[in-house]
């Protein structure tokens, strides 16, 4: 062998090995959870917070780097963290739903958090999944391309994450006692939010609104999560075109809108190019609320997308926002969302599930004042797939459970479907109808499993959207369509060449939608609904994923600092 060739050998081991160390960047955080004044609406309250900040820090890592966070709860309640979207392969024990994947960290204790990001790039977003608190503990979680890798678009002169949030003059953690002392719905909040900010239409706001800036010509990459705990929001910027390229941390075919509609734990990346005249315009969010005569926060939060060179005297100009109800613009907007290029969806499905989503309502115990029973005509208000209402254990995880082996903590026979089948979204449901039974039932797939889940809709009590959220998996919306899902006739309308990849889904008022995904990831994995008065209710499932072949198909052991109950 040449010494040319050796030393080209040695420069192609060389630039492997380089990349490699450029490629697999471990990142170590710390999170303190703490109790931090904050001043809204004129009022301070102590929020639960993560290092004094609220909203929390934002961390930017690589696809492909390793996150290792700490959290230290120096708070009076429990606590645990989720990494919304985060596929956790093989790292169960990081998920973070509170009695699902770990129990909760207790007040002076600690715990650290350790996974990977693997094929994920985009927008993602860390929050508390334990009671209320993640109404103040959350923060975005960037993901940029892996280095060497670029967008699939032309990159962008800014990048700005815009967090829209609730806030509670309230303890939030009191808000949802409250309601669960009494059995009513829980006080609206008293204000929506933008990256922690009300904005300018709120009292004692207007100094502190979250101002954007750019210049003209500048293309900016906004990153839109909606935070917010009970409520799908309608986002726009005034007099300003919004070209959707990704959704969920996956890319999407471009598509221009002027309004977005974020389901609560939904993220949505739009590039914004500054093609107007330099002057300062509003960044809007209000309610989409499709519940029929429920309370809910009609206010509205602003941003300012200021302009270079623009006196901060002028006003900014006001968006047009769709009416709270407007459905017909939520539904023409779903329906244009679809992956980039084409994708590989399960065909062949193993397992076919057909889930009712919905509320219900409680009878009232006999030994309940009526104090207890606020809900419609003396009950209190509950929730339910497939007629179970879901009850989390307390002395141990589903995770360690399932784990150990330990009996009596679940069982495995969550119904494939409904146990009665009726007219979902009609307006005479029976009344024997709306009590749902309480368990913690989970539903058992083999790993490589083909799934197919049918999210259908129920108009017991009300109809409304819920936002459908997965944990340990993303999955294909193949399908969503109005009134009782048929499968003879919405099965051929299926998008099976390039729907959109995602990890929460919008399941439309009255309506059905259908997910497909492969299982696998072992590990027990929640899926529900992220308005969290729901997921209270019982509005979730769990998926009990077996382990595989191999160590490469296995979930990891769990580690040593996991909290006991």
């Amino acid at each position: 062998m040449t010494t040319v060739h050796t030393f080209s050998i040695l420069l192609f081991f060389c630039s492997l090995f380089s990349a490699s160390l450029i490629i697999a960047k471990v990142q170590h955080h710390d999170f303190v959870i703490q109790e931090t004044p904050v001043k809204r609406l004129c009022k301070t309250r102590n929020a639960i917070t993560v290092n004094g900040m609220f909203p929390g820090p934002t961390l930017e890592v690589n696809n492909g780097d390793t996150l290792e966070v700490k959290v230290h709860n120096r708070a009076r309640y429990n606590i645990t963290i989720h990494w919304h979207g985060v596929r956790q392969i093989r790292t169960g024990w990081a998920d973070g739903p509170e009695f699902v994947t770990q129990c909760p960290i207790r007040p002076g204790k600690s715990y650290t958090y350790r996974f990977t990001i693997q094929g994920q790039e985009g927008t993602l977003w860390w929050h508390a999944h334990s009671s209320w608190l993640r109404a103040t503990v959350y923060g975005a979680l960037i993901i940029h391309p892996t280095p060497g890798s670029s967008f699939p678009f032309h990159k962008p002169d800014r990048q700005t994450a815009l967090m829209l949030g609730e806030w509670w003059n309230a303890n939030p953690v009191d808000v949802i006692n409250q309601a669960t002392r009494t059995g009513a719905a829980p006080n609206i909040s008293d204000a929506y939010t933008i990256n922690g900010q009300p904005g300018d239409l709120y009292n004692c706001s207007t100094k502190e609104t979250v101002v954007v800036p750019i210049n003209s010509g500048e293309t900016s990459l906004l990153r839109v999560i909606n935070a917010a705990l009970n409520q799908p929001l309608f986002f726009t910027v005034a007099n300003h075109k919004l070209t959707v390229v990704g959704a969920d941390a996956s890319y999407l075919k471009p598509f221009t809108t002027k309004v977005l509609m974020l389901g609560p734990g939904q993220t949505t990346d739009v590039l914004l190019t500054a093609d107007q005249p330099p002057k300062r315009y509003y960044i809007a969010a209000r309610a989409y609320q499709s519940a029929q005569n429920a309370p809910f926060d009609n206010t509205t939060t602003t941003a300012i997308l200021q302009y270079k060179k623009t006196t901060t005297t002028s006003k900014p100009i006001v968006p047009s926002l769709p009416a709270f109800n407007d459905t017909n613009t939520v539904t023409s907007f779903s329906r244009k969302f679809k992956s980039l290029r084409n994708v590989v969806v399960p065909k062949t499905i193993d397992d076919n599930l057909f889930f009712t989503i919905g509320l219900g309502l409680d009878n009232c115990p006999k030994n309940f004042p009526k104090s207890r029973c606020q809900g419609l005509n003396g009950t209190r208000l509950t929730a339910s797939m497939n007629n179970v209402s879901f009850v989390l254990p307390s002395n141990f995880s589903l995770l360690q459970a399932h784990s150990n082996g330990i009996p009596g903590v679940f069982t495995t026979d969550f119904p494939s479907k409904p146990p009665v089948k009726f007219d979902y979204t009609g307006n005479n449901i029976s009344r024997a109808l709306f009590q749902p039974v309480k368990g913690t039932k989970l539903y058992k797939l083999k790993y490589g499993s083909r799934v197919q889940v049918v999210l259908q809709d129920t108009n017991i009590v009300t109809s409304e959207n819920h936002p459908i959220h997965l944990h340990g998996h993303d999955f294909y919306i193949v399908g969503e369509g109005f009134g009782n899902f048929n499968p003879k006739k919405d099965t051929s309308k299926f998008n099976l060449v390039d729907p959109p990849l995602r990890n929460t889904v919008a399941v439309p008022v009255n309506g059905w939608a259908v997910i497909r995904f492969v299982a696998d990831n072992p590990g027990v994995w929640l899926m529900h609904c992220h308005l969290d008065v729901h997921i209270k209710w019982g509005l979730a499932m769990a998926f009990l994923v077996d382990n595989g072949v191999g160590e490469l198909e296995t979930l990891e052991a769990p580690p040593h600092d996991l909290p006991i109950c």
